[in-house]
């Protein structure tokens, strides 16, 4: 897998959080939910907590994609994209990972192993930056 593809990958994870997000919301209006039952910045108390969890984790991508994206178009436009191209994937992978065990659930252990995956994502865009600057 090169880096623009793992770049998609990461993408596709995120669009996927979401399409299940609003499949589950489009299944409540469905049965009579409200439409505006799901305000911004405010989660329901009565959707089911995997539900949540989804929107936590899909939230936690957006936060992480533009960096990755700006780190691997980045090196594409610099012409060193071999720099990166072994390690890129990691990310995409440690990213499944920490969504995976946002799912598993919220209590120590799960939260211990997402941030563990977090932290896997932070080093590797860290290094993958400095080769970056490095000449």
């Amino acid at each position: 897998m090169t880096a623009l593809q793992a770049l998609v990958g990461f993408a596709l994870w995120t669009l996927a959080l979401i399409t299940l997000v609003f499949l589950y919301r489009g299944l409540r209006f469905l049965r009579g939910t409200p439409i505006n039952h799901w305000p911004r910045g405010n989660k329901p108390q009565d959707d089911a907590s995997l539900v949540k969890r989804l929107e936590d984790a899909h939230a936690n991508c957006m936060e992480n994609l533009p960096v990755f994206a700006v780190l691997v178009l980045a090196a594409s436009l610099m012409d060193k994209s071999n720099t990166i191209q072994t390690i890129a994937p990691f990310v995409l992978y440690a990213r499944i990972g920490q969504t995976l065990a946002h799912l598993w659930g919220t209590g120590p252990l799960q939260v211990f192993v997402r941030a563990s995956f977090w932290s896997v994502q932070l080093v590797i865009c860290l290094w993958m930056a400095l080769q970056l600057l490095a000449a």
